[in-house]
């Protein structure tokens, strides 16, 4: 009995060669169209790298005076405070949303709802919620906190539900088999399924805070942001590199703690 030979072929989204080659040209295509429509030219990006060169030079070496240095430890105490609160009340704001977003354990009304608002969360920029908060409630760390407390809701709510929706229904399903109630079905059946993944996500997630914490003041959101904005309008380079190097150290701070939590978890 006579046996075909079949050629592997590498698996591919496209259905005919032609389509392929027409979307890798498209691709290239736009690309070039926005690098011309933006205005991308190779003189203009050469002499711009001589004056960053210089402009890098004015940076170093970081220098702040013992004034400027009690304020920039003020500014990240604050940061980090900003940071912890947001996470906190974010977190704390998310887990109901998350439930409610889950597909197979809300009603379609609040599934959709709250899918909305997490999609609506995320959609908005961390500053632009802050000038958005700045102009509601004022300057100072308190806009900073509405805004990081927003955002954590968009991000943890949504990473949260898509593990909620994974879960196994099957134990689910066991504990209510025994005459448990809806909120002890989610306490047994539900909450020990999620939890591994709820401690990472709370550790990474106030780890990104840390970051955003660090740059909505900026717009008048508190912390070290503020700061910083002052320093460049001033143009005290050495002081700006001062401030990021206390950022930088935070954050590396706030990276390893986060590293070392998450693979305590996983």
């Amino acid at each position: 009995m006579a046996t075909e030979e079949r050629t592997w072929r590498r698996p591919t989204a496209f259905g005919r060669r032609e389509f392929k080659w027409a979307g890798y040209l498209a691709v290239v295509g736009f690309f070039l169209w926005s690098a011309w429509g933006i205005g991308a030219d190779p003189a203009r990006i050469a002499s711009g790298f001589g004056r960053g060169l210089t402009l890098l030079g004015d940076f170093f070496p970081p220098d702040a005076t013992p004034r400027q240095a009690r304020r920039i430890v003020d500014k990240m105490v604050e940061s980090v405070a900003m940071a912890m609160i947001s996470t906190v009340t974010g977190i704390a704001l998310s887990v109901p949303v998350a439930f409610m977003a889950a597909e197979n354990l809300s009603p379609r009304p609040l599934y959709y709802l709250n899918r909305g608002f997490i999609s609506l969360s995320r959609a908005l920029n961390a500053i632009i919620v802050a000038i958005l908060v700045v102009k509601a409630v004022g300057l100072g760390p308190l806009a900073g906190i509405i805004t990081i407390t927003f955002k954590t809701v968009g991000f943890f709510a949504k990473l949260l539900a898509e593990d909620l929706e994974d879960i196994d229904m099957g134990s689910v399903d066991a504990v209510r088999a025994t005459g448990a109630s809806p909120v002890q079905t989610l306490a047994y059946g539900v909450v020990p399924q999620i939890i591994p993944r709820f401690a990472g996500l709370s550790v990474y997630r106030w780890d990104i805070n840390i970051r955003t914490s660090t740059v909505v003041g900026i717009v008048g959101a508190g912390g070290i942001g503020s700061v910083l904005l002052t320093a460049f309008n001033r143009y005290s380079y050495q002081y700006v590199s001062a401030i990021l190097v206390a950022i930088i150290a935070v954050v590396l701070v706030a990276e390893g703690v986060s590293a070392v939590v998450r693979r305590r978890y996983q």
